[in-house]
Formats: structure tokens, sequence, C-alpha cells
């Protein structure tokens, strides 16, 4: 006589397996605990052991090269003083962040309307670009005389221009030459085909752009507090940075730099992940990142 198997759990039938989702620590760690992340910490903290070890080895004075561990206490002792200035800086960056971002979209619409548009005023975005803006910022400070603050606005906005401009028009005549050609043959107008054609096929470029001007926004910045040294409650970063210098304080000094730097690059990772998250589901670089 044939037996009969026994029947699955009534829990089981028609019911899909899902798999147990992993707790939020475990998750973290996961995020944590990759290459991309181990090495650069790594090589980071051997860089800090190779530094402190040099400046006790032989003895260095602070006042000519003060080991991290020294910088990390000053850090931490004049927080109250120069994390305030900090974010003027931080102020000044995102004001001309936005300004480049807005103005150079456009800049590169225009100049994508018709090739004798982008070559008539594309040297000109360029000669912007390549004045150093240490010679021109006194200018500008005179011409804002009544607010210093918007010229440093200015100034940054200067410097991180062109990488928008140059990126978004570069995408904008990249897009593919068939489906420019699918889009006339079905009567799209020329403001149809820049929306749904070439400002999507120009966004990896714009993103790209992006991410280059968003340290250039800061550096133009601090090298513009550097040229009008204001000081006061509204002294930015690169003031405490001058004055440090001044005074001998190095330590204090390099505090100053390293909460710039580290302002840098909170920027650039916080764009880059901009960039994936628009770009994940359907680009080519965000998916080999991906990966």
């Amino acid at each position: 006589m044939l037996r009969k198997s026994p029947s699955p759990p009534a829990a089981s039938l028609g019911s899909p397996i899902v798999p147990r989702s992993s707790s939020g620590p475990t998750r973290l760690w996961t995020a944590i605990a990759r290459p991309e992340v181990i090495a650069p910490l790594l090589v980071g903290l051997l860089a800090l052991l190779l530094w402190e070890g040099a400046v006790r080895l032989f003895a260095i004075p602070p006042y000519l090269l003060p080991g991290p561990w020294l910088v990390g206490q000053t850090l931490i002792a004049e927080w109250s003083e120069l994390f305030p200035s900090l974010l003027i800086t931080l102020q000044i960056t995102v004001l001309a962040f936005i300004a480049a971002t807005v103005s150079g979209l456009l800049l590169a619409v225009l100049f994508a309307q018709r090739k004798w548009i982008e070559r008539s005023l594309f040297p000109y975005a360029v000669m912007l670009q390549t004045t150093p803006i240490v010679a021109i910022a006194p200018l500008i400070i005179i011409w804002f005389k009544n607010s210093t603050f918007a010229a440093l606005v200015v100034c940054a906005w200067i410097v991180a221009l062109f990488p928008i401009v140059s990126n978004t028009t570069l995408g904008l005549n990249s897009a593919d030459r068939n489906l420019q050609n699918l889009f006339q043959l079905y009567g799209a107008s020329r403001w149809q085909t820049l929306w749904h054609l070439r400002l999507p096929s120009a966004m990896p470029y714009f993103l790209g752009g992006l991410r280059i001007s968003g340290g250039l926004a800061l550096i133009g910045a601090v090298v513009a507090e550097f040229v009008a040294g204001t000081g006061g409650a509204r002294s930015g970063i690169a003031y405490q940075i001058l004055m440090s210098s001044y005074k001998l304080q190095i330590p204090r000094m390099f505090a100053a730099l390293v909460m710039t730097t580290v302002l840098g690059v909170l920027i650039f990772v916080s764009l880059t992940w901009l960039s994936d998250r628009l770009l994940r589901h359907w680009h080519e670089s965000a998916l080999q990142r991906g990966n």
C-alpha cells in the first residue's frame, strides 16, 4: 500500500518565504565594514601615527609642526570659538554654491540652444574661470563696501561657476543623435526635446560638475575671507587661521585647517551621495558603484 507523504504545514501553503531582516546595528556594521570605507580609514590612521611619531622622534617644536594629538587637544579647547566661524564660512559656501548651480544651469541651457551662442559667450566663461580670484577680490569688496558678506559670496560664486557651466554644456551636447532625430520625426518642439531628452542626458555631467563646484565654492569663500581680512562676530574660519598664524598659535591654526578640510570632505561626500541616489537606477556610473 502506498503511504501518503505528510502534507506541508498550513502556514507554508501559498505564503512566500520572507528572509529575516538584519537588525539595525548589523546593517550599520555591514555598511561600515566595506573595503572602500575601511581602506581610507586605515591609511589615514597610519598617516597620523607616522606624523605623531616623527614629531616626537625629532622633537619638532609645536610652533613649527604640532603633532596630531596636540592639534586634537587644541581643537577641543578652541571649539567654542572656531565652530561659529566655520558656520559663517559654510553660509558663504552654501549661498555661492546655490547661485552657481542655478546660474550655471541656465547659462548651459542658453549655450545649448544655438552653436553661435556657445561660441560667442563660452570664451568669457573661460576668462572668468582663469582670472585669479585673489586679484579681483579686493575690487569686488570695494564694489560691495556696504556688505562684505555679499562680496564674499560673489567671490566664491565666481570660483564655483565654471565647472557647472562646462560640464552641463557638454552633457546637453552629448545627447544621442538618433534619439534627437526620433524626436524631430515625431514633431517634438525644441523645448520638449530639451526637457525630455537633453536635460536627462546631461544629468550625470551636471552632477559631476556639482561635486567639483562644491569644493571650489569652499575654496573661493576661504580665499575671499583671506583677502577681506574681516574680523568681529561675522568673521569666517579664514580669519581665525590668519590670526593664529600672526600670533604663532600654530596648533590652533592647524585645528582650524582640519575643520575646513573636514567640511570640504563632507560637502563632497554629500554631493556624491546625492548623485548616486539620482542615478542609481539607470546610469552606468552609479550602477557600477553600487555593485
